[in-house]
């Protein structure tokens, strides 16, 4: 079984600074892609940034030279510092793991999400 689990969210004024943290767990074999995503109110889940095990990574353009995603394979777990936070930048943020649990074939994994929340 396998769970991803994320942590970080919060409230905080425009232009400051939160971290994300999101850690898979289980009898995972291989995690291939990992990445976060959010769903503002009243629109569409998007992705914010992704990651794979090799380090290469994808932003999308409303968070390029603001947010950093960042990766540590030893311990399954993704983080996502965001910086220069906009009031638009509120939504649930989700961590997707793409991977191999043992025994079984290649699949995404959501996490619960957790809520961000940037005043004006």
């Amino acid at each position: 079984q396998v769970q991803v689990v994320e942590s970080g969210g919060g409230l905080v004024q425009a232009g400051g600074s939160l971290r994300l943290s999101c850690a898979a767990s289980g009898t995972i074999f291989s995690i291939n892609v990992m990445g976060w995503y959010r769903q503002g109110p009243g629109k569409q889940r998007e992705l914010v940034a992704a990651i794979t095990s090799g380090g290469s990574t994808n932003y999308a353009d409303s968070v390029k030279g603001r947010f950093t995603i960042s990766r540590d394979n030893a311990k399954n777990t993704v983080y996502l510092q965001m910086n220069s936070l906009k009031p638009e930048d509120t939504a649930d943020y989700y961590c997707k793991a793409t991977l191999r649990s043992v025994g079984a074939l290649r699949a995404d994994y959501w996490g619960q999400g957790t809520q961000v929340t940037v005043s004006s």
